[in-house]
């Protein structure tokens, strides 16, 4: 698909990396079509259930971006979401210039914590990197089951970050597992638990410790199949003066003013 695209970034086409839909192949042809109609050939972007053209796409001319994202982004979902990981690397380089850890509750992998840990060389930073999930997958639990859900995925994430002294990692159910290990400052704050209730507890405890400037990155915000987390984010920053600005790669980002 991307070599008959004829991009200048060809990697910026991920054909398979689309959810909800029926056929896939109905969505490259339609790529397709709309790439013959245009008078340049570049900034074309498809993946992540985002299409667009005639866009700059800095971020894939951005080596050390590039280099972790090689490394550590394998699976197809993973390299179609590399907007929502770009993104996610503006916040931490960004929240470098303020005090505070980052966090990032509902972690998965670790792969989007391993390339920001990367770029931003947070192995030799003054700062820690706290990571939270379940790990694990059963009916009692309040997120969806994920392809590497498992009793060893915590163990598999702790040996991504062997190398990496000042990362924190807390197997439990979130807002309960803050309790175990948590900053008093934040600088960067992540959250992709996929669960309203989860969040909402997340920034019940967690909110208040962001630092002015700071930042968090909700990451299921603008996505339709969450719109529970999207309508309850919406009231809990409104009432505390705060407004949540919905990103075209589904993510949510705020700010924090004071």
């Amino acid at each position: 698909m991307a070599d008959q695209l004829k991009l200048d970034h060809p990697g910026a086409v991920i054909p398979r990396a689309f959810y909800g839909i029926r056929d896939v192949g109905a969505v490259q042809r339609a790529m397709l079509e709309i790439n013959e109609t245009m008078i340049s050939k570049a900034g074309f972007f498809a993946g992540d259930n985002l299409l667009t053209f005639g866009k700059t796409l800095g971020f894939l001319d951005d080596p050390a971006f590039a280099q972790a994202f090689q490394k550590h982004a394998k699976t197809t979902g993973e390299r179609g979401a590399i907007w929502r990981l770009a993104t996610l690397v503006w916040a931490a380089r960004t929240a470098l210039s303020v005090p505070g850890d980052f966090v990032e509750c509902g972690c998965y992998k670790g792969v989007s914590a391993r390339i920001i840990a990367d770029v931003t060389g947070f192995g030799g930073l003054e700062r820690r990197y706290y990571l939270y999930d379940l790990f694990e997958h059963n009916a009692a639990m309040p997120h969806h089951h994920m392809p590497e859900h498992s009793e060893t995925l915590v163990e598999q994430v702790r040996a991504r970050f062997a190398d990496m002294t000042n990362v924190v990692i807390t197997q439990g159910r979130v807002p309960d597992s803050l309790s175990i290990a948590a900053p008093d400052t934040i600088a960067l704050m992540h959250l992709d638990l996929n669960n309203a209730a989860a969040e909402i507890g997340a920034l019940e405890v967690l909110f208040d410790r962001i630092s002015p400037g700071g930042l968090l990155i909700l990451d299921d915000f603008g996505w339709i199949y969450y719109r529970d987390q999207h309508r309850a984010e919406v009231e809990w920053m409104k009432a505390r003066g705060h407004y949540i600005l919905e990103l075209p790669t589904g993510q949510g980002l705020v700010v924090k003013a004071r």
